[in-house]
């Protein structure tokens, strides 16, 4: 009974986290839109730097909702490890998507240098406004879900760097109304781009490192190996891969040397509960060998 309600509980946080990434969708692409006419009627770059990266946002949470519903799919024959690991390819297009815009926008900052243009701050400032409230509601309904989750941590990042990028925005449209300094899109534009760089560089190692199979950051062989040759009976462990299956589970293989190959049964359901206790290795492959010498041997 407590085991149903437990599932029948993590099938409705998991149905609201699906509302909120449908509703973050859904106004991030009108929000898009509104941007875009808005960058055009008042010339601003960084308005349309802006809707570009705020568009980036909206492609950002439908491929991370994408992921979230193949990640729920069971292991199958196809896939023996089940299908957690879309939330990392998600996360991996993402990071790659926040690279590109922050080059485009470099690119289209120095080019506007070379050919200057006016723009109307007060359309800059409303267009803005609009959007700031918009992205900080957006990213509070990602907050709580990027916490566990790689996928939709990439995606909340979209979302406050282009909140930070909108409130930019308004400073500079304000700065274009008092004093006409119109270099300052330019730069606002170029510092978008950077931060959206940062963050990019900052979870691209990580999410890579998952899918090149590294060994946890948290997790050193050594000490896996130190544990695993404390259970009683264990002579020598060897030849051992340890790897990330997804982001919150690890795998491991290893060879051990056993001293007595009737106490192996007992020995594997020791080494196992450590391992999972221990580093939260939930998927391990034994490969015993039997040590006819002993513990005394040189």
């Amino acid at each position: 009974m407590g085991h149903g309600h437990d599932h029948h509980h993590h099938h409705d946080i998991e149905g609201m986290g699906d509302r909120r990434l449908i509703w973050a969708i859904a106004i991030n692409m009108v929000l898009t839109l509104v941007q875009v006419v808005g960058g055009i009627i008042s010339g601003s770059l960084a308005l349309i730097a802006d809707a570009l990266h705020n568009f980036s946002d909206a492609a950002a949470l439908l491929i991370a909702w994408v992921a979230r519903r193949i990640g729920r799919k069971p292991a199958d024959s196809f896939k023996t490890f089940g299908y957690k690991r879309a939330e990392v390819i998600a996360a991996l297009i993402n990071l790659v998507t926040l690279v590109i815009v922050g080059l485009y926008l470099i690119y289209e900052a120095l080019w506007r240098i070379y050919e200057p243009k006016s723009i109307d701050g007060w359309t800059v400032i409303v267009v803005a406004g609009v959007a700031l409230v918009i992205d900080v509601a957006t990213a509070m309904l990602t907050f709580s879900m990027s916490k566990h989750s790689m996928n939709i941590r990439a995606a909340f990042l979209h979302n406050v760097s282009d909140a930070l990028a909108s409130a930019g925005v308004i400073v500079a449209g304000s700065l274009i109304l008092l004093y006409g300094w119109y270099w300052t899109d330019t730069a606002l534009t170029l510092l978008i781009a950077g931060y959206v760089l940062y963050q990019a560089a900052t979870l691209l190692p990580k999410t890579i490192h998952i899918l090149m199979e590294g060994t946890p950051e948290d997790i050193s062989i050594g000490e896996v190996i130190k544990a695993m040759e404390g259970i009683r009976s264990v002579s020598n462990v060897h030849h051992v891969h340890l790897w990330q299956l997804d982001e919150h589970r690890n795998g491991l293989e290893a060879h051990v040397v056993i001293e007595d190959f009737m106490e192996s049964e007992a020995i594997k359901t020791a080494l196992k509960g450590e391992l999972k206790q221990r580093f939260s290795i939930v998927h391990s492959t034994l490969e015993f060998e039997v040590d006819h010498c002993g513990r005394t041997c040189s």
